[in-house]
């Protein structure tokens, strides 16, 4: 396994919930970043935020490892959830406050 795939699941094994995101939770540095941790934030859920403009590696690495092409993505228990716009749709159906129990 490669290196960045290795950090990427020691990520996802240290934390039920993480976010690879545009910016930090506190600081989104793009829309679509700051919805998913707003999404978040409303449930009330503690998540892990991987900054991806910080790690180049992580960046690219996390499109590959989960075959989505954009950012942020959402990981609940080690399985990709998807990115802002199927958030707010699990969101709003109450699909994404049941995975999160």
């Amino acid at each position: 396994m490669n290196p960045v795939n290795e950090r990427i699941n020691k990520l996802l094994d240290d934390n039920k919930v993480v976010l690879f995101m545009k910016g930090t939770q506190n600081f989104p540095m793009c829309g679509f970043s700051a919805r998913a941790c707003s999404i978040l934030q409303d449930i009330g859920v503690n998540f892990q935020d991987v900054n991806v403009l910080e790690d180049e590696e992580i960046r690219s690495g996390i499109k590959e490892y989960g075959n989505w092409p954009t950012i942020p993505q959402l990981y609940i228990n080690k399985k990709l959830v998807g990115g802002s716009d199927i958030m707010m749709e699990m969101y709003e159906s109450g699909e994404l406050q049941e995975l999160l129990k």
